[in-house]
């Protein structure tokens, strides 16, 4: 079986897709506390996790480190519709990437993201290590 990755369509639609994600982030009114200005490597960076996570290239891994992604999150206290929003503004992108619209690839995509936003969600509120979510690396996901 293919991964999602490659049912993607590889590196380069995902990065159509974070591209188009972002865009919508920077404008909606509920993310933009959480997306106050543009950074030139979110894209990139997020491309990165996102084709890691569906088992792509390892570069998230090897150029950041799972830290990273915790670091980001850390203090951003993170809203219930804000963490919801985020889910509804990256589904909404999947179409206006042209994502395949498989049941089975939209539904890995949908489990995918909702459970990287409620671990971005906790992170955004621990204040000590110990309040963590527990995930250590870049999640596989798969079908």
């Amino acid at each position: 079986m293919v991964s999602l990755f490659e049912f993607a369509g590889g590196d380069d639609a995902l990065h159509h897709l974070e591209e188009i994600f972002y865009d919508k982030a920077l404008a909606d009114p509920v993310l933009r506390e959480l997306f106050p200005e543009r950074v030139p490597t979110y894209v990139d960076h997020l491309t990165w996790f996102t084709a890691e996570s569906f088992g792509g290239p390892a570069r998230f891994t090897e150029e950041l480190g799972f830290a990273y992604i915790i670091e980001v999150h850390r203090g951003l206290k993170i809203t219930d519709e804000q963490r919801q929003r985020f889910v509804d503004v990256y589904l909404a992108a999947l179409d206006e990437a042209g994502l395949p619209n498989d049941e089975k690839f939209r539904t890995a995509i949908r489990e995918h993201i909702e459970f990287g936003s409620q671990v971005a969600q906790q992170n955004s509120h621990a204040e000590t290590d110990a309040e963590l979510h527990p995930l250590r690396e870049v999640p596989h996901w798969t079908w």
